[in-house]
């Protein structure tokens, strides 16, 4: 989501960045105030006045959200994480923490300091809105106070509701997770009143949509969709540590794989080889020696006509850093060279040994077994 976003400002030796999607909803608040709620607030204000006064609402929108999320970055220090980044994007902020909370308790003070930020927030907006009309401050700084006073308001609200990832989400979870002791299990029960959150918003959303407000039910739509993403996202990637914490590619790989010989032409490859045993992809060994692989995609390349006069060795793909590992490696840092390369399969290797095949269905595979028995354990404690 945030491969475009643009760095604006550094901050306690944080860097903070704004979404291409940001720009969007920026541009539709100075819209939207400009020409719809000030006029209503202000009439007879002239145009230019308007456009300013959306643009500062605008521009405190932005220091609010950074501010709510310097708040969670200040206690994640506190209890020892670091937050490389703060991202503005189309539904808020996101504070980036470079490691997860170790305990329910430090994620319940990390999450609520956002809320907690936005509400002494709308307190001062509010005061400050009071002591402009005492003081008898013009319409336009009296209305942009009070606006952002009810905007924090709502933000504050809006994220105490336990809708995983947000902050009541993560509240939600730092107290099931402080009663179970299980992070996973306490994930899956928070996504999961995540989901009722979001299927509630959607149905809101197509409600006022057919009743004749489609705009006005459009955000809620949205918004459900992201909750729904990101929660399922959150806990396939929690997932995925949790099945591979301490698992190393010599627990996941194939071992004893079929092979193939560099002498060998593609015709022999594919009818003995791939169609026989039902791979696509070998290694190709002689002597014990690794010398690296082929596959389906690579014999596609040569015309079916030229396969019985060309030889392994004419279209073999060597070995190297990007499609070798060794069987020592851990899990969780073959996904990320999974996801950095995007190759789905590697030959695994000690010393130009061959030792087996690693490829994403056995990750895959890996996976889809702990959920089941992890599933299972959450419906145990559940009962």
């Amino acid at each position: 989501m945030w491969g475009n976003a643009v760095k604006v400002a550094r901050l306690r030796g944080i860097d903070i960045k704004l979404d291409a999607s940001w720009f969007l909803i920026a541009g539709l608040i100075v819209w939207s105030l400009a020409t719809a709620y000030f006029p209503d607030q202000m009439p007879g204000t002239d145009t230019a006045t308007l456009i300013v006064s959306a643009v500062i609402a605008m521009l405190g929108l932005f220091a609010s959200l950074v501010l709510h999320e310097l708040a969670h970055a200040e206690i994640a220090g506190h209890f020892g994480l670091r937050i490389s980044g703060i991202t503005l994007f189309l539904f808020g902020g996101v504070a980036e923490l470079q490691s997860e909370p170790v305990s329910g308790k430090s994620e319940f003070w990390i999450a609520i300091a956002g809320p907690i930020a936005s509400f002494c927030l709308a307190l001062a907006f509010w005061f400050s809105a009071l002591v402009a009309e005492l003081l008898s401050v013009p319409d336009p700084a009296r209305v942009v106070l009070s606006y952002l006073a009810v905007l924090n308001l709502v933000l504050f609200l809006f994220n105490l509701l336990p809708a995983f990832p947000m902050d009541g989400g993560r509240v939600l979870r730092a107290w099931l997770w402080t009663r179970s002791g299980d992070l996973l299990a306490a994930t899956r029960r928070a996504v999961g009143v995540s989901a009722a959150f979001a299927y509630g918003f959607m149905g809101l959303g197509l409600y006022a949509a057919f009743t004749g407000t489609v705009a006005a039910g459009l955000w809620p739509i949205l918004i459900g969709l992201f909750v729904l993403a990101t929660s399922r996202a959150a806990l396939a990637q929690l997932e995925t540590k949790s099945a591979l914490h301490g698992r190393t590619v010599a627990d996941l790989m194939t071992r004893n794989p079929w092979t193939a010989h560099p002498e060998q032409t593609l015709s022999v490859l594919v009818n003995r080889v791939f169609l026989e045993h039902g791979i696509s992809f070998a290694p190709v060994v002689e002597n014990g020696a690794l010398l690296g692989y082929v596959d389906l995609q690579i014999v596609r390349k040569i015309d079916r006509e030229n396969w019985t006069t060309t030889t392994v060795d004419d279209v073999i793909e060597s070995i190297g850093p990007d499609n070798t590992v060794p069987s020592q490696m851990a899990g969780l840092d073959l996904m990320s060279l999974i996801f950095k390369t995007g190759k789905r399969k590697f030959l695994v290797a000690d010393r130009h040994r061959l030792i087996g095949v690693i490829t994403l269905s056995d990750v895959l595979a890996h996976l889809s077994v702990f959920r089941e028995v992890a599933a299972s354990s959450v419906h145990k404690m559940v009962k």
